[in-house]
């Protein structure tokens, strides 16, 4: 089923990695690396760089070791999946509350999570809420879904995306129209409707079985025997047993290695960076950073998020940095040359 067989976020990183090994580029990788500090520093000969701080743990060594790098330019390419958002909600704290992915695809792995398990609730209408939907729709778990906006809403990503390029997030965006729950209509728990065949005309689950969203709805609560309080936009509340809740309503970058945090990089400077909301502020050409020469950013950081391999933040950087050092070169060997050429005159009184 070419429709459904979607590469998980476990296998593309797996995939990268290999990538590295097969190309021979071991060396480039300074793997178990933990940055604490990029900053401007001044060397004797006059010229400014940015000193490189951090930790490295080595290979089957348990302390971290301190090391210093100096470099002409810096690219931020750590993506904004450091620090999960958080709803701040009673009860997000409980065990089967989780704020990543990474632990939905644990739980399937391990066997924790299976077609007999209670509904998953995914909370959001991002790519990761709709690749947490699909991961568990495909293993015909039981799925509530809850978002605050509307499914017509044009800010929704999926109401951006072209259909014949994402089907599968054109599904998902299908599901999220087609299998609403309606105000004040009693929750049949998906559990107890077929999973791997067509359910009945009199089913509310006649095209997606097992599924259930909440447009419009937010989070009010989690309690510690497995039920979330989900409330709409009217203030009346629905109550859904569940397996697991993934909150997944976006991230912020860590980027306490940076002065204020990166702030004064970003669009508006008094605002914390965020990918959708508060960028980093690029070149749109060259992505070096508009507050910073010599600072580049690319990925999420700038609003990007999806991997560009021929176009984007990638080439654009290499081309500059490449365009920089040509036109370096270019002007030392006009220097040599006028000092070869001085060396070799003569002077008349």
């Amino acid at each position: 089923n070419l429709r459904n067989d979607r590469a998980t976020p476990t296998e593309i990183a797996s995939y990268y990695q290999h990538y590295v090994t097969k190309m021979g580029l071991e060396k480039s990788f300074a793997c178990g690396t933990t940055v604490t500090s990029v900053s401007r520093v001044s060397l004797e000969s006059g010229c400014s760089v940015w000193k490189i701080q951090g930790l490295q743990r080595r290979a089957n060594e348990v302390i971290e070791v301190p090391f210093s790098v100096y470099a002409e330019n810096v690219v931020l390419a750590t993506g904004t999946h450091d620090i999960p958002a958080r709803l701040g909600v009673e009860g997000e704290n409980l065990p089967f509350v989780c704020h990543s992915f990474w632990e939905l695809e644990a739980a399937i792995s391990s066997g924790r999570l299976d077609h007999a398990s209670e509904p998953v609730l995914v909370v959001g209408a991002g790519l990761t809420a709709a690749d947490a939907v699909l991961a568990a729709h495909h293993l015909n778990t039981p799925v509530y879904h809850a978002f605050r906006r509307p499914v017509s809403d044009p800010a929704l990503i999926f109401n951006q995306l072209p259909k014949l390029l994402y089907p599968e997030y054109h599904k998902v965006h299908q599901m999220m129209s087609q299998q609403q729950h309606k105000v004040g209509e009693t929750v049949v728990n998906p559990s107890n409707q077929p999973l791997s065949s067509p359910a009945d005309d009199t089913s509310p689950y006649t095209s997606y079985p097992g599924y259930l969203s909440f447009p419009k709805h937010h989070v009010a609560a989690f309690r510690p025997d497995g039920k979330c309080v989900l409330e709409d936009e009217e203030g009346l509340q629905t109550v859904v047993q569940v397996s697991m809740a993934l909150v997944l309503i976006g991230a912020h970058p860590n980027l306490s290695f940076l002065p204020e945090h990166g702030r004064p990089l970003a669009l508006a400077s008094e605002e914390p960076i965020s990918c959708r909301r508060n960028p980093l502020d690029v070149d749109p050409y060259t992505y070096e950073c508009v507050k910073e020469p010599g600072m580049y950013a690319m990925g999420p950081l700038v609003g990007e998020n999806f991997v560009r391999f021929l176009k984007g933040g990638a080439l654009a950087i290499v081309c500059d940095i490449a365009r920089k050092r040509s036109k370096k070169r270019q002007e030392n060997s006009t220097i040599s040359s006028l000092n070869i050429q001085l060396t070799n005159c003569t002077l008349e009184a």
